[in-house]
């Protein structure tokens, strides 16, 4: 029995005239993006006057929002969609430009945050406080340790308000690159120990965080010690210097 010839699937006609509809749901999504789009640049003109005024910043901005609107038509012709796992993306994406925005106008304060928290587990890094002032923050042991530099080489320093010199451990002379084995060790002072005699030595920069001192005066002890004192000589050109407790407050002028 001979089969009607009803063509191969190749020659069927497709279901109705072949145009796609866009749901009038998608249609109205599309445009309130768009809208909420031009709110958002309306919204910073007004927060911020004056960002744009040249034609060549209107030109940005234009081109900006109509990038906006070509790409965000694949809503228009995209499958179904599941608003649930939207809703969670966009909310996502929402918390991290907020926590960005939140990073950017708050980092002098969350940058003060982290120097304070690092001074109390290292008490050797000195802290901003102020204009002009500068905290340090007291060891278990009841000493004022800061880390310096000098000639830009760091070094760990023991504030000593009772040394009337600036004294350089020769551990840390010779990583400074002093010959120790060359120098005269004719400077005679009074320690706790008994008479210390060092070699005069004049640092171009001595700084402690944003204080620099150019041309410091200080010496270079003859026997070991455990760490170099931060004494008078740095001292005085202060403009103040007191304990607050456990913070040992330096200000100085520019």
């Amino acid at each position: 029995m001979a089969m009607p010839d009803q063509g191969g699937p190749w020659e069927r006609e497709p279901p109705g005239d072949g145009r796609r509809t866009i749901p009038r749901r998608r249609f109205a999504l599309w445009l309130g993006l768009i809208a909420a789009v031009a709110a958002g640049v309306w919204l910073l003109a007004q927060m911020v006057p004056g960002g744009v005024t040249s034609s060549e910043d209107w030109v940005w901005v234009i081109r900006a929002v109509g990038l906006t609107a070509v790409v965000s038509t694949g809503i228009l012709t995209a499958g179904r969609v599941r608003w649930g796992e939207k809703a969670r993306h966009a909310a996502i994406w929402v918390g991290v430009v907020a926590v960005l925005f939140v990073g950017v106008a708050y980092r002098g304060e969350l940058a003060g945050v982290a120097q304070r928290v690092r001074s109390e587990f290292a008490p050797a890094y000195p802290v901003a406080t102020g204009a002009h002032e500068l905290v340090v923050t007291q060891d278990n042991g009841g000493g004022f340790f800061v880390m310096g530099q000098i000639n830009g080489r760091p070094v760990r320093f023991l504030i000593d308000t009772g040394a009337s010199d600036t004294v350089l451990s020769p551990a840390d002379a010779r990583r400074l690159g002093v010959d120790v084995a060359a120098l005269h060790f004719d400077h005679v002072a009074e320690t706790a120990n008994g008479l210390g005699y060092g070699a005069p030595f004049t640092a171009d920069s001595l700084a402690v965080g944003p204080i620099k001192f150019a041309n410091v005066p200080m010496a270079i002890n003859q026997s070991p010690m455990s760490y170099s004192l931060l004494g008078m000589t740095f001292l005085r050109r202060l403009d103040s210097f007191e304990v607050r407790g456990s913070k040992l407050v330096l200000k100085w002028r520019e």
